[in-house]
């Protein structure tokens, strides 16, 4: 059997491997011989951010929880990568899956390839060009520790070409937050202030910020905003 390890540590994290997880599933009931570890790094920890989406999301609990808890994200990126070459060292896997841009994603790419474990980045290339954003530094860190690149658009092709990278380790797969979405329609619900608001279809409109750059600068929560 080949063991996967799956990493997973933030909450846009788990929504994306969640489609991983059933196509190895699949695999399995077909004969395959794949295997895999769900590796929690606890980088998100609040049962609200965390431990309601397994079960949402129908995620199986994780075999690993590293519980690495607040910090700076130098602290967590340190935490992170002692405790999964630890356990890399204990019990190695033949692969390491990362998502997303998240520090986890770096810290467990990084933490892998020195233990001599490759490396499989889901949603790699893309890029903003702006260093000044903590994922933006997670991309590139991770994708510079690489081997197979799964990407959600031509763009992020042509980024990866451009860096160097060969095509035929490349694979344009889409985007496994998709996947999940579609998977839960069935579920959708109104949530209760649509009938509180009076709210009518094609009548509102829903923002939502979260970026530092985009909310804590009055200037451009403003600019966004009007």
């Amino acid at each position: 059997m080949i063991l996967i390890d799956i990493i997973a540590g933030a909450r846009p994290n788990f929504m994306k491997v969640a489609p991983i997880i059933k196509a190895i599933k699949k695999s399995q009931r077909n004969g395959g011989s794949l295997t895999f570890r769900l590796v929690h790094t606890g980088q998100h920890y609040d049962p609200k951010l965390s431990g309601s989406f397994f079960e949402q999301l129908n995620i199986p609990q994780p075999d690993i929880n590293l519980d690495v808890g607040s910090g700076t994200q130098a602290e967590q990126t340190g935490a992170i990568m002692i405790k999964y070459e630890k356990l890399l060292f204990d019990d190695p896997s033949q692969l390491c899956i990362v998502v997303g841009d998240v520090t986890s994603t770096m810290a467990c790419a990084i933490s892998a390839q020195k233990m001599g474990v490759p490396v499989a980045h889901v949603e790699a290339g893309i890029r903003s060009g702006d260093w000044t954003m903590p994922e933006e530094i997670n991309r590139l860190a991770t994708d510079a520790v690489t081997n197979w690149f799964f990407t959600t658009s031509q763009v992020a092709n042509e980024n990866l070409k451009k860096s160097g990278i060969e095509e035929n380790r490349i694979f344009f797969v889409g985007n496994t937050m998709i996947d999940t979405l579609l998977a839960n329609m069935t579920r959708f619900r109104s949530p209760d202030f649509w009938s509180d608001l009076s709210l009518d279809k094609n009548k509102y409109i829903v923002l939502t910020l979260h970026r530092p750059s985009n909310v804590v600068e009055l200037k451009s929560f403003s600019s966004l905003l009007q």
